[in-house]
């Protein structure tokens, strides 16, 4: 069975972000390295613009629209980051932008996507339909609906920042990679395949939400209740059918890691490598330092996605 993207899609946005999004740095901790008797190499999307590797797939997927599809505008849903890729996106493109958003949403996560010009309505993630609220009012106003992981553009997109690792450090054993929908880690995983095929590629996802680990290991794509965690870009209920295959194919194994494990590898990001990194940021950092994979003796790279956090929720994370 043929998948969604190839790593020919990943290079081709990779030229076309170029000059457009940042070049996140790759960062080191000799700490980290020392405690978890590897070496880890962080690739912190929390400096990308907007703050999350969200913008990537967004502008991969809206610089490819049509003239038409262009003055229609894109419609969205998203717990936040993917909102703010679309809306920034949209807005470096002259395209008009609508986002569905939880109502609950990190205050920093909608008031920067309004800030980028795009028209906001809330939902109750936990009693609506994000998809169903995003395809009506796709169809209602003629807009191109973007979702934030299930599409070729935005899974290509996201494949940009291992693109990068892999250019900077060389082959890896160990690709760590945070899995909510699929989006990024189908990248990703693509990308690693590609430029250092003998690397294992695991994806870590939150204790309370492990539908891509039962999905994985059943066969089929397993749908939960949306998982009560601080992990908010992971609180996803089920897999993509394009990114599903994806997982099936090039993924290894996927772990998760707790709400606690989470905020010590916050507490560890800001402490000991001064970095601001919001919960579903933390997860592949949580997992090769809080023991979820082993890791030790390995040359391993870890996504950071992420740094869209309330900073008063923040202090209380770290308090």
């Amino acid at each position: 069975m043929s998948l969604a993207i190839a790593y020919a899609d990943v290079a081709a946005a990779h030229d076309r972000l170029k000059g457009v999004a940042h070049r996140t740095p790759v960062m080191r901790s000799q700490t980290a390295d020392r405690l978890t008797g590897a070496e880890l190499f962080f690739k912190c999307e929390n400096f990308q613009r907007m703050g999350a590797f969200k913008f990537r797939g967004a502008y991969n997927a809206l610089a490819q629209f049509s003239a038409e599809q262009k003055k229609r505008g894109v419609c969205a849903f998203s717990s936040g980051n993917h909102a703010q890729g679309i809306a920034l996106s949209a807005r470096l493109l002259g395209i008009p932008a609508t986002l569905v958003m939880p109502k609950d949403s990190p205050a920093v996560k909608m008031a920067a996507t309004r800030g980028y010009g795009a028209e906001v309505i809330v939902y109750d993630r936990y009693t609506e339909d994000r998809e169903a609220i995003g395809r009506k009012l796709a169809l209602e106003r003629g807009m191109t609906l973007i979702p934030p992981y299930d599409h070729a553009h935005v899974m290509a997109g996201q494949g940009t920042a291992a693109q990068e690792l892999f250019e900077e450090v060389g082959s890896l054993d160990l690709l760590l990679v945070c899995l909510g929908g699929g989006g990024l880690i189908s990248g990703c995983a693509v990308v690693a395949h590609e430029l250092s095929p003998s690397c294992r590629v695991v994806g870590v996802e939150p204790e309370a939400g492990n539908d891509a680990q039962q999905s994985k290991r059943t066969g089929h794509i397993v749908r939960i209740e949306t998982p009560r965690t601080i992990a908010d870009g992971a609180q996803t209920q089920f897999l993509g059918q394009l990114t599903f295959p994806v997982i099936q194919a090039l993924v290894d194994d996927i772990v998760t890691v707790s709400d606690a494990q989470l905020i010590e590898a916050m507490r560890f990001a800001a402490a000991r490598m001064k970095m601001v990194v919001e919960p579903t940021g933390a997860l592949a950092m949580a997992a090769a330092m809080q023991g979820a994979v082993e890791v030790r003796g390995n040359r391993v790279g870890v996504i950071i996605s992420g740094g869209n956090v309330d900073i008063a929720q923040l202090a209380g994370y770290l308090a």
